[in-house]
């Protein structure tokens, strides 16, 4: 892994290892410098187990896992892929990694139609535009480039022509508008980019040097909810990009720590934000309205898709899978996927990368293990697994109309998956 790719999931407490102090702090003396002269071959032999788990960490995602649910896995990555996109009415995927590649491939075949190479740094996000017109590609550095899909002249061959591209600087985030060609990222020092595509034409939400982590649209598509490392959150109009609502350090009910994840609730003015420390804030357009307490770091929030029941699920790097009622902000179920189903061992399954709903009463949810996990909102209680990744997952699509799974993860591969009919 590079130095400017994301870091893993197992890593975001790295900074937390004991310091090494030497004894009085007396430094060795020059003697105690002198090293021996030993051979490679002699070294090797020496420390030959370490050698042995270098191997086996290099080469872990070269076997075959011991059970495989996917119908397809695309293997070109060189390196963890963490971004994904399935295009909404051709059989095609967009995926992107840390070997600085995005890829647009068949999903009934793999065969790859484009190779974008012009990425320097690692490519963290791809996505189609809501009608597949376009395919937008960003990579940590903020190269971004967009490509037509278009019907070859000499036949009825799909190809792609990149027709914009942009430096931002250090991106954090990116995604298209649901219902116009609209592509909006954030940065580093807390701007947000509104671009017209092809035109390029570009309106920015200024920030306060303070980086812009995440951020969600509203469901009429006209504000963007955006969460801020120092806590904050604000509620911005497009149209005239203003603040519309904003909750910071002032406001009793601001977070303290970083924000982690958004989420705007479809039909109705109402959003959710959720922290490291566990907290999550829910607010209106007049500001915040209460709050509740999540197992950990939350990883992600998500609303269903219509929201009769009024809640919210939201999944933690320390394994919570909670359904919140939001009328009451008190917590109204659990979903247990803390071990693997059927296995005596008790294995634990690991953190929650992503949240993503089929239906109103069936959640969906990706783990630091490899595994996508189905549950019941209603009753907690699982309903399907599907397995086939070695690592965790960073990413994961879903298309209603062909009832397929797009994952991608640390193991270098992305993979397409059946949903099992769920008869809700």
């Amino acid at each position: 892994m590079r130095e400017n790719t994301p870091p893993r999931v197992n890593e975001i407490e790295d900074d937390d290892a004991e310091e090494i102090i030497f004894a009085n702090d007396v430094p060795p003396d020059d003697d105690e410098l002198e090293m021996e002269e030993i051979t490679m071959e002699e070294l090797e032999a020496r420390y030959g187990y370490l050698s042995d788990v270098e191997e086996n960490t290099e080469g872990r995602f070269s076997q075959s896992p011991e059970r495989d649910d996917a119908i397809l896995t695309f293997m070109k990555h060189k390196s963890a892929v963490f971004g994904c996109s399935l295009h909404p009415t051709r059989p095609l995927a967009a995926t992107g990694g840390e070997d600085d590649r995005a890829y647009v491939w068949n999903i009934n075949t793999c065969e790859v139609m484009l190779e974008i190479t012009e990425h320097k740094d690692t490519v963290t996000d791809v996505h189609f535009s809501y009608d597949g017109t376009y395919l937008a590609t960003g990579d940590m550095a903020g190269e971004l480039f967009v490509h037509k899909l278009q019907e070859s002249e000499s036949g009825p061959q799909l190809t792609l022509r990149k027709v914009w591209e942009f430096s931002m600087g250090d991106m954090t985030w990116m995604c298209w508008h649901r219902a116009a060609n609209v592509l909006m990222a954030g940065s580093e020092n807390g701007e947000v980019y509104v671009w017209r595509i092809p035109s390029g034409d570009c309106k920015i939400l200024p920030g306060e040097g303070v980086r812009c982590g995440v951020a969600d649209l509203t469901g009429d598509g006209k504000r963007l909810f955006v969460g801020y490392t120092n806590g904050a959150v604000k509620l911005w109009d497009l149209k005239s990009c203003t603040v519309v609502m904003e909750v910071d350090a002032q406001n009793p009910m601001a977070q303290q720590t970083v924000i982690l994840s958004v989420a705007c609730e479809k039909d109705s003015p109402f959003y959710a934000a959720g922290a490291a420390d566990g907290k999550i804030v829910f607010c209106t357009n007049s500001g915040p309205v209460g709050a509740v307490e999540a197992d950990g770091s939350v990883e992600y929030l998500a609303f269903p898709p219509s929201n009769d029941l009024k809640i919210v699920a939201s999944g933690t790097l320390q394994g919570q899978i909670a359904i919140w009622d939001y009328t009451k902000y008190n917590l109204r179920t659990l979903c247990d996927h803390t071990f693997v189903e059927g296995d005596n061992s008790n294995k634990f399954q690991g953190g929650i990368t992503r949240l993503k709903w089929l239906s109103d009463h069936t959640l969906m949810a990706a783990t630091m293990d490899g595994n996508v996990i189905a549950f019941d909102a209603r009753s907690g209680a699982r309903k399907f697994t599907l397995e086939g990744h070695m690592a965790e997952i960073y990413e994961m699509c879903y298309n209603p109309h062909e009832n397929i799974l797009l994952t991608v993860s640390e193991d270098h591969r992305a993979k397409i998956f059946n949903i099992p009919q769920l008869g809700d």
